[in-house]
């Protein structure tokens, strides 16, 4: 008989005098119909109560294959599995860099959920951006870049293109009192930091002095910096960004569509009370240059017809 044993949240309630109910995952109550098979027998069965032996005591009873069937109709619906749940990232490899005050909770939370973490430089980032996309890695690599100021002007160019080559692309930063999550990029139409840049230069009319102040024309900087809850918020949050794009590419129940909102949403985050906001954002898409003016033309065309 199969080991199986209830998922991970799921659990059976024995209602006194009356059937026992599994409470799925999600918090909903649902009868079961035993048939012959008593409350108790399937909750041991479930459980992993008793011993070994126990099990096999019970197998030799007339109510073996009803037992079975009830426990290949948990699997089927997910409520019991045969082999321990693998963690979310568990074969996924992400690559953290920036400022340690962010990236050592970002590496913990990850690591915790199965990823394999390593440091790595802006010179390594250029060198993922620069390699041939490898189809085997397809969601499997991602880089996690964590600022706690401003983005430097150019910084974050050449990551903008690890989309292009199949790796998935996070970041974060600090502006003033506010820190900025940026929703994960993993194709080539997804939203970059250039998009946001342009979009949010485009949200202000104080577009100018934005600009400005992204290119270091402002006074020295004065915090807040993240304390250890702040920065433990938004490790988190970026970890479930990662785990929502693992299971995207893991095609485990997860779809596309459903993770595509994770892909549009930027975050702020007020660091003096935790105040947490969202902002969809879409990516901006690629024009034509304008044309030259009809009078700039004439000019060039009358110049050209000299002798």
């Amino acid at each position: 008989m199969t080991r199986s044993r209830l998922a991970p949240g799921t659990g059976i309630v024995t209602v006194p005098g009356g059937a026992p109910v599994l409470r799925t995952s999600g918090g909903e109550f649902l009868r079961i119909d035993t048939g012959g098979v008593t409350g108790e027998d399937l909750v041991r069965r479930l459980a992993g109560e008793g011993a070994p032996e126990d099990d096999e005591t019970s197998d030799e009873g007339a109510h073996t294959a009803e037992l079975a069937r009830l426990v290949e109709a948990f699997e089927a619906a997910g409520h019991a599995l045969s082999t321990p749940p693998r963690a979310p990232l568990a074969g996924r490899t992400v690559h953290v860099l920036g400022d340690p005050v962010l990236t050592a909770p970002v590496a913990r939370c990850a690591g915790a959920e199965g990823a394999e973490v390593h440091r790595i430089t802006p010179d390594g980032v250029a060198e993922l951006a620069r390699a041939a996309p490898d189809v085997g890695a397809e969601g499997r690599v991602a880089v996690v870049w964590c600022l706690d100021s401003p983005v430097p002007e150019g910084l974050w160019d050449t990551a903008d293109r690890l989309p292009g080559r199949r790796i998935a692309w996070l970041r974060c930063h600090r502006e003033g009192a506010h820190s900025w999550i940026e929703p994960l990029a993993a194709d080539p139409g997804d939203v970059t930091s250039r998009h946001l840049r342009l979009r949010r230069l485009a949200a202000t009319p104080a577009h100018r002095e934005l600009a400005a102040y992204w290119a270091g024309h402002r006074t020295p900087d004065t915090g807040p910096h993240p304390t250890e809850a702040s920065a433990a918020l938004i490790a988190a949050l970026l970890t479930a960004d990662l785990i929502a794009w693992a299971g995207a590419g893991a095609g485990a129940g997860t779809s596309r569509a459903a993770v595509l909102p994770v892909r549009r949403r930027l975050r702020r985050i007020d660091l003096r009370d935790l105040t947490l906001t969202g902002h969809s954002v879409l990516p901006v898409p690629d024009v034509a240059p304008l044309p030259a003016p009809a009078a700039a033309r004439t000019r060039a065309g009358a110049a050209g017809a000299r002798p």
